[in-house]
């Protein structure tokens, strides 16, 4: 992750500014749900969650207790559950399953479930052939990017690659379409894009539909150039090895959400302890140096 402190280059966009976005709308569609709230959350939404929003921010917002979606009966005793969750249709059956055992228990609950980044037409199908359709609510979380560090953010779409070039799925081009037009929406219009392969055109249609929807205000452009390259251009890159200090934290630790987690065998005691690695912090100063001084 690059440092941005040199004199020939501009200033970097204020990427922060997503992440406070995303934080404001999350708690807005929690108190969409008034009151003390159980809240099941995706497992691969957990630590990005923990970027944007922290266990103490959500209890102030009357998050009662937190559980990880685990597609088993339900423990929680709360009269109202609210469901984080990706437009998944196993997801979305596992909800179906846990309202419909509360219905055959004559329990009442009120469920709210929030889709993000967006939720599809299938999803809704399901909750309407598994007659549900009417007992719980439905909202989007519009959580398309994630600052990782001052010059890097991410969408944090695990699937995608999965999806769109190997099941042929091509509904995940809108999102990366809405991530860019929120880009242009908060940081200027782009000077130039730039783009090889089929999911680019696509992407840049959906981000070009979208503006030109949308009402047009005059900012200054924060963002020169876009370059947009499908994965299929390059197979080869991303199974080569890493050989930078923090590749090979990657390799040994994985590092996931811009953050690594050393176990009990480094650590030396009987807890594990999860780093957030950025420019600004010391492990990944210490790699930067390490690499220098072996360069050197």
């Amino acid at each position: 992750m690059a440092h941005s402190a040199r004199r020939d280059s501009p200033e970097l966009p204020d990427f922060s500014l997503l992440k406070r976005l995303v934080r404001d709308q999350l708690i807005y569609l929690l108190e969409q749900l008034p009151g003390k709230k159980d809240l099941f959350i995706d497992s691969d939404l957990m630590s990005p969650l923990d970027r944007i929003a922290n266990v103490s921010t959500l209890k102030q917002h009357e998050v009662d207790k937190l559980y990880k979606v685990e597609y088993k009966p339900i423990i929680s005793i709360s009269d109202q559950l609210c469901f984080l969750i990706r437009p998944r249709i196993q997801t979305v059956k596992w909800i179906c399953d846990v309202v419909n055992a509360d219905k055959a228990a004559e329990k009442y609950r009120r469920y709210k479930i929030i889709f993000t980044p967006q939720k599809f037409y299938a999803c809704e199908a399901v909750l309407e052939e598994q007659g549900i359709f009417g007992d719980v609510t439905t909202d989007e979380w519009a959580f398309y990017l994630l600052p990782l560090d001052d010059d890097v953010i991410s969408l944090e779409l695990p699937e995608f690659f999965r999806d769109n070039f190997l099941a042929g799925d091509q509904r995940w081009a809108r999102t990366a379409g809405s991530a860019l037009h929120l880009l242009h929406s908060l940081f200027g219009p782009f000077s130039k894009i730039f783009g090889i392969g089929r999911c680019s055109k696509m992407t840049y249609e959906s981000w070009r539909e979208q503006v030109e929807e949308g009402e047009q205000k005059a900012r200054q452009a924060e963002i020169g150039n876009v370059f947009l390259i499908d994965r299929d251009v390059d197979y080869v890159t991303p199974l080569c090895s890493q050989v930078v200090y923090e590749g090979l934290v990657d390799d040994i630790f994985r590092i996931k959400c811009g953050c690594v987690e050393f176990g009990p065998d480094v650590t030396s005691s009987d807890r594990s302890i999860k780093v957030m690695l950025n420019s600004q912090d010391k492990v990944e100063l210490r790699l930067e140096l390490s690499f220098c001084f072996h360069q050197n």
